[in-house]
């Protein structure tokens, strides 16, 4: 058992006083390639990670939900197992359990009280999802304690309409592969369809996340502006999606655009064409093609989406030199901060760690966090 479920299950024992009768556990994820083109209807290539969001929980017999945060300073909250709810004015990590409570509850599903403590290892504010883990985590807890047999699929969808609750207007990439992530591979998602390709992890490949250490928040003005722009620009060129539009469409009616308009919708044209040529070269282990796909997509959202910062950039070439040929890395997640992710070779990590170590604080005056991890499984429900 790992340590944040094991951490969970003692919290609950020294909370309620009992032992839980049931786990529920769901992963962060890392983004290798496709930002911002889920709202878009296209496409990402995702894979769950080592770390994430466990529960341990019991049915109480009332009709409240009671929740231990660990990892909040050992925050607390209760609210009712129905549709009737609020948002909770100041305990932000709660409303994303009480927004899924509300979104099953009103699919005609009946819930009743439980006894929960959640504990959890994704960094916080590092662009790995640590909202959709608690979410996906929560959904799939409440569908198995109660017999309601939602679909992983559906509990995302949940999830991505939890945030909406919320006031961020993401899209369903996040939720999904903490959902119905796959050991070993990475998910080709489809963000209209749905469909899924687990494309194996090259062999003699690892994934390392490097944390900036810059906090990002996304429920706010800069996510949903460039959403806006998006919609916009999708508008103009009489297209339902983004993903629907090809370069020389949006080349025919760039007098129409705005420069800014413009450039966020050549960003999401080409990424979903990046992330497509970055699946072929993941299947035929064409290292050398990630790396220049993987680099052209932080280029795009540093110069077309505008979502880097200095700390950021900096980072990326810190790592690209320290790497050297065949150098996989890019900013992932939302933006304005979070993490840098890098497929990289097991012999150069060393190298890597050595240069972060020695260059980073001197651009941004705090201390990167390096984490290695693997392509994990997705959510899972264990009685105990």
């Amino acid at each position: 058992m790992t340590d944040v479920k094991q951490k969970a299950i003692e919290a609950f024992e020294k909370q309620f006083g009992a032992k839980p009768e049931m786990l529920s556990y769901a992963p962060g994820r890392v983004n290798l390639i496709g930002e911002h083109t889920d709202y878009n209807d296209g496409f990402v290539m995702p894979c769950a990670i080592k770390f994430g969001t466990a529960m341990a929980a019991r049915k109480n017999g009332t009709d409240k939900i009671r929740v231990l945060a660990v990892d909040v300073n050992g925050d607390f909250d209760e609210f009712p197992a129905s549709a009737d709810m609020v948002k909770h004015e100041s305990k932000t990590w709660s409303n994303y359990l009480r927004g899924v409570t509300k979104l099953i509850c009103e699919r005609g599903c009946k819930v009743g009280g439980l006894d929960v403590a959640i504990a959890g290892d994704v960094p916080l504010g590092a662009g790995l999802s640590s909202s959709a883990s608690l979410e996906v985590a929560f959904g799939n807890l409440l569908s198995n304690a109660f017999g309601l047999n939602i679909e992983l699929q559906d509990i995302a969808l949940i999830g991505q309409a939890a945030e909406a609750y919320i006031g961020c207007k993401c899209g369903i990439m996040d939720q999904t592969i903490s959902a119905c992530g796959k050991k070993g591979c990475a998910m080709r998602l489809d963000c209209r369809s749905l469909e899924k390709l687990q494309v194996k992890v090259p062999e003699g490949l690892e994934v390392l996340i490097v944390n900036s250490n810059v906090k990002h928040a996304l429920v706010g003005g800069e996510y949903n502006e460039r959403r806006e722009q998006c919609e916009k620009a999708a508008q103009v060129l009489g297209v339902k999606a983004l993903r629907d539009a090809t370069m020389e469409m949006l080349d025919a009616r760039k007098s129409e655009l705005d420069d800014v308009t413009y450039r966020r919708a050549r960003h999401v044209i080409t990424e979903d064409d990046r992330v497509l040529a970055a699946v072929k070269a993941f299947e035929s282990g064409d290292l050398s093609k990630l790396a220049e796909l993987m680099y052209a997509s932080h280029c795009s959202m540093r110069d077309d989406f505008e979502i880097t910062i200095p700390e950021i950039d900096g980072l990326v070439e810190i790592m690209r030199k320290a790497i050297g040929e065949n150098a996989a890395v890019r900013m992932t997640g939302g933006g304005f901060g979070g993490s840098v992710v890098a497929v990289v070779e097991p012999a150069k990590i060393e190298k890597v760690k050595a240069a972060i170590d020695a260059e980073y604080e001197k651009i941004s005056g705090r201390k990167a966090t390096i984490i290695e991890t693997y392509a994990a499984d997705g959510a899972s429900f264990t009685v105990l």
